[in-house]
Parts: C-alpha cells; structure tokens; sequence
C-alpha cells in the first residue's frame, strides 16, 4: 500500500486477514496507518449473538435442556418437499 514500508503492509496484511476483512482499493492508506498504530482496526464489528446477555440465557437453556426442565414436546412439523 502507498506510503508504508514493506514491514507495515505485511503487519496489516495479516492482521485484515485474521480479522476477515475485505480492503478494497483506495481505502487502504488511513485505515491502514490507523489500525497500525492502534494495533486494532479502527471499529467495532458487532454481532448481538456473542452478547453477554445472550450467551448467558444460552446457557441458562443448555442447562434447562440438560436437566431435563423446561421441555415441551411437539409434533414433528412436515414439510412439502416441491
């Protein structure tokens, strides 16, 4: 990427590639020299499910479900295969 060395753009390289993102070009220069010297990109990628809240009333269910509480059993739902 313009104006970074040879070491930086590797750094970056890896770190968008770890974080799965797609840079297209011509955003590179000032997200990449921000993210570098933050040594993080410069958002938040949020996703509701890993929430705190979430993941506690996950488990709250898997526990539920593992002691046999709060199960209603139903019908099995058929489905039209066209």
């Amino acid at each position: 990427m313009a104006g970074m060395t040879e070491e930086e753009a590797s750094a970056l390289d890896e770190e968008i590639t770890n974080a799965d993102i797609s840079l297209k070009p011509g955003m590179g220069g000032i997200f990449a020299r921000q993210a570098l010297r933050r040594g993080k990109i410069s958002f938040e990628i949020h996703d509701p499910f890993y929430s705190e809240k979430n993941q506690a009333e996950l488990r709250r269910r898997i526990a539920d479900v593992e002691a046999g509480k709060n199960l209603t059993p139903h019908e099995l739902l058929e489905v039209d295969d066209e």
